[in-house]
């Protein structure tokens, strides 16, 4: 028999490797990569695969979502800042082609989209088409705070947050749920103990690391890089509004504490008092909203909303707070036109100025101007008899959204300190008696008013 050579039989054994090496590699990228989303064909304009990627996905998340009938707007933050600076053009030609890949193609490692609770139901179904799609998903749900304030309901716990990851990108999902304000709430985004916390790089999320507040979105379809989606109508507008979206939530449970220590005062003129105040707020919220002017809840409203999660029925008013900077001078008439007439005014728009309305019977509404300082902020106080000046001091803070009597309000963030410096360590400890000018923790004298001053700095109607 003839003797093999055996540099031949070395050849024909590399070669054949080699043609079953490029099998593999074209049954790859023709077959398993189409299914499980691991590579995609560049997109026109695109600068690199991996910004194909991520247009891919995309396109594939809004088909899934389109085959459930499950409205969703685009509200990623990178995206429409880009978006917005386009956004005539992008009116104006809402079917046009794109020449390139300019928006969905832009770096970054997520795609944010916002849902509707009350729009769709029916998660299981959307998650086995996902799968079959190729996507990757995880479900974060919580408490429903919604229900805090029901003993029977507490506890419940709802979806806030859905994540699908396809290839290298994935898209977060925020789910929307309307509160008793008339707004749009959005919850944290906390992971349980059993969750892969490197499933995606959740602290890059812009979307979760506290509950956020929106009014409704207007919303507008239009054509973003060949792809038709939902935006809200003013980009720039929900990005100022997002920057501002804390939101904070009533304490119920240590309200409960509070009760269980003190109980709630159920009389007919409690109750009476609560009604009208409650009508009051929402009359002023009306009125300085309408103004463009921001407020907040301060001083004995402020405690009540922090301490019990209702107004304080022997305080006998209500208490808002507004910076000096957002002042106008069309906030007197405006009230007054709402039926508030002035009771007084104090000070002046450079130095502690104070205003007082009439509202329904006792009940009245005031409102506190407060200037900021290197190290601190401050409100005045005026005694009308003597003129004699005061000052109540408050470590700065900024302002965060809550839900108070069915209305979307502000109030300090740093609630607490907030608190602490004007009702002192026993803020706990409810006081029905209380003087302006010596009860406050915060208090100190400033002066008093020039007697030629008065005529303007001391009005009462």
């Amino acid at each position: 028999m003839q003797k093999i050579n055996r540099n031949v039989v070395l050849a024909l054994l590399s070669l054949t490797s080699l043609v079953f090496l490029l099998f593999q590699l074209c049954y790859y990228k023709f077959y398993l990569s189409q299914k499980n989303g691991a590579a995609f064909s560049k997109v026109r304009g695109s600068q690199s695969g991996q910004d194909s990627t991520r247009w891919h996905v995309v396109r594939k998340f809004l088909g899934l979502i389109s085959s459930h009938n499950i409205p969703v707007y685009l509200i990623d933050p990178l995206i429409l800042e880009l978006v917005d600076k386009d956004i005539e053009q992008i009116r104006s030609s809402p079917d046009g082609p794109s020449p390139e890949c300019k928006y969905f193609c832009a770096p970054r490692d997520f795609t944010t989209f916002a849902l509707l609770d009350k729009t769709w139901k029916h998660e299981v179904g959307l998650f086995r088409t996902a799968e079959k799609m190729g996507f990757q998903w995880l479900k974060i749900i919580n408490k429903d705070p919604r229900l805090d304030g029901m003993d029977d309901l507490s506890g419940m716990e709802i979806p806030l947050h859905y994540i699908f990851k396809l290839a290298s990108h994935a898209i977060h999902l925020v789910v929307f749920y309307e509160r008793s304000g008339n707004f749009l709430w959005h919850g944290p985004l906390r992971l349980k103990q059993h969750m892969d916390r490197k499933f995606v790089p959740f602290r890059k999320l812009h979307f979760g690391r506290y509950p956020g507040a929106y009014e409704k979105p207007e919303l507008l379809l239009v054509s973003i890089d060949d792809l038709k989606v939902q935006i809200p109508k003013n980009p720039s507008s929900f990005l100022e509004e997002m920057s501002h979206s804390r939101f904070l939530e009533c304490r119920y449970r240590e309200a409960r504490a509070f009760f269980q220590l003190y109980p709630d005062d159920a009389s007919l003129d409690a109750v009476e008092f609560r009604k009208k105040a409650k009508s009051l707020l929402h009359l002023a919220a009306m009125t300085l909203n309408n103004l463009g002017v921001k407020f907040w809840l301060s001083s004995g409203t402020c405690l009540g909303w922090y301490r019990q999660c209702n107004i304080i029925p022997h305080s006998k008013d209500v208490d808002l707070g507004i910076f000096i900077r957002d002042y106008k001078a069309d906030i007197i008439p405006a009230f007054q036109k709402a039926g508030l007439p002035l009771k007084h005014k104090f000070g002046k728009v450079e130095d502690s100025l104070e205003l007082s309305f009439q509202g329904e019977d006792d009940v009245k509404l005031d409102i506190f101007f407060f200037y900021e300082e290197d190290d601190h902020i401050w409100n005045g106080g005026t005694q009308a008899k003597s003129g004699k000046k005061f000052k109540y001091l408050f470590p700065k803070f900024t302002l965060c959204w809550t839900e108070f009597v069915e209305l979307k309000v502000h109030v300090p963030c740093e609630t607490l300190q907030y608190v602490k410096a004007n009702y002192g360590p026993e803020w706990k400890v409810p006081v029905k008696t209380w003087d302006w000018k010596s009860s406050p923790f915060n208090v100190q004298d400033n002066g008093v008013w020039p007697i030629d001053e008065w005529d303007n700095v001391i009005q009462i109607y």
